[in-house]
């Protein structure tokens, strides 16, 4: 292969492997500690008893707010607490993490196809044939 051409589609697949590293650098160094439900949209403990189940003692939290046997004590004295005063945040960090795989993997296969290509390239491993005179017919 002429190193004209050799250089040109080197540039050009190495400007292509940047696209699939580019998203893999930024899915891969990006921070795990934000996937946290946020304060606001905390929920109570009856919505949440699918994912979480909260013992005090041994016994389940759900019964024990009920009953009001649980009590906050502050400067001003001590108060029961109420299912409304207990908010239960979530990391959702599993679920985000096993639903980007897919697509980690399809950018990894693409980054390392891309490579072997430019290699390929740069190197001078792919078979060029020189252009050939037109027959005659």
């Amino acid at each position: 292969m002429p190193l004209r051409l050799r250089f040109f589609f080197s540039v050009l697949t190495g400007a292509l492997l940047l696209i699939p590293a580019l998203v893999l650098y930024r899915e891969l160094s990006q921070r795990s500690d934000i996937w946290w439900t946020p304060p606001p949209m905390a929920l109570s403990i009856a919505e949440s008893q699918d994912r979480v189940q909260i013992y005090l003692r041994g016994k389940p939290l759900a019964p024990l707010v009920a009953a009001r046997q649980l009590s906050v004590t502050n400067e001003l004295g001590s108060s029961p607490v109420g299912a409304d005063d207990i908010g239960l945040r979530f990391n959702n960090w599993d679920q985000v993490r096993a639903a980007r795989i897919p697509t980690l993997l399809v950018y990894a296969a693409c980054c390392g196809g891309e490579l072997v290509l430019f290699l390929l390239i740069a190197l001078g491993r792919l078979a060029y044939r020189g252009e050939n005179a037109s027959v005659a017919a």
